[in-house]
């Protein structure tokens, strides 16, 4: 792992993480909990971006089987993810943590609208800042939006919370003999199709060097752990 502590940090949270073990929608007690864990690191004089997906409320890519326009889901898909932002936003405010939603679509009255530009401004001047509605555009998941903020913002890493503790080489829910990568690089995690991301996704960070470090976010201090460069979860860099 590395032993810098980055300056500034991309966090791509899933929208089923926010549920916790409830069915769907947003867990409260999970959502001060995520609070706290950005808060942590915010404390650490570290600046944190935050990507969000919405699959908590709403998939738009399951919608297909269904009849509705794949476009048309994506969309509706896009807004669950401001839904999940302006609950991050209002947990973070709770405990006194000044955050800014921006949002790929634009939602007057709500939220901000993205800009690269005004969004390091938030960054330096250590607000959160929440980027939701994905890139703004249909057939790319929050996965791709993750990595395109994180180069956009000059992230010095990107993290991808998930509900395991890293990267296997095989499912270990269902394969308790599965081997956990401490170190991966893009060409072997692509190359062995190891689900870490989409693929789109890795490609970005690959073509523009950005670490992708992989964790279990419902691990207590896991968080705040890998911004300081201790052993946790799986990096992958080139």
């Amino acid at each position: 792992m590395s032993t810098t502590t980055p300056q500034r940090v991309l966090l791509k949270l899933s929208g089923e993480a926010l549920m916790g073990d409830d069915a769907f929608g947003i867990n409260a007690e999970i959502l001060g909990q995520t609070a706290q864990a950005v808060k942590d690191i915010v404390e650490k004089n570290i600046q944190v971006g935050l990507v969000v997906g919405g699959g908590n409320i709403f998939r738009g890519v399951n919608l297909s089987a269904s009849g509705i326009e794949r476009v048309t889901g994506d969309q509706m898909g896009m807004l669950a993810t401001v839904m999940n932002g302006l609950a991050l936003q209002d947990a973070l405010k709770k405990i006194d943590v000044d955050a800014r939603v921006m949002s790929a679509l634009r939602i007057d009255g709500v939220c901000e609208h993205y800009s690269s530009r005004q969004a390091i401004q938030h960054l330096e001047a250590g607000k959160v800042v929440i980027f939701v509605a994905g890139t703004g555009n249909p057939l790319f998941t929050t996965d791709s939006a993750a990595s395109l903020r994180a180069i956009e913002i000059q992230a010095d890493l990107m993290i991808k919370a998930t509900k395991v503790d890293g990267v296997y080489d095989a499912d270990p829910v269902k394969n308790p003999n599965a081997t956990k990568f401490t170190t991966l690089s893009y060409d072997e995690t692509i190359t062995r199709q190891l689900g870490v991301m989409d693929m789109t996704a890795v490609v970005l960070c690959r073509e523009h060097n950005m670490p992708l470090q992989v964790l279990n976010m419902g691990k207590s201090g896991a968080l705040l752990r890998a911004v300081m460069g201790q052993n946790e979860g799986t990096l992958i860099h080139a």
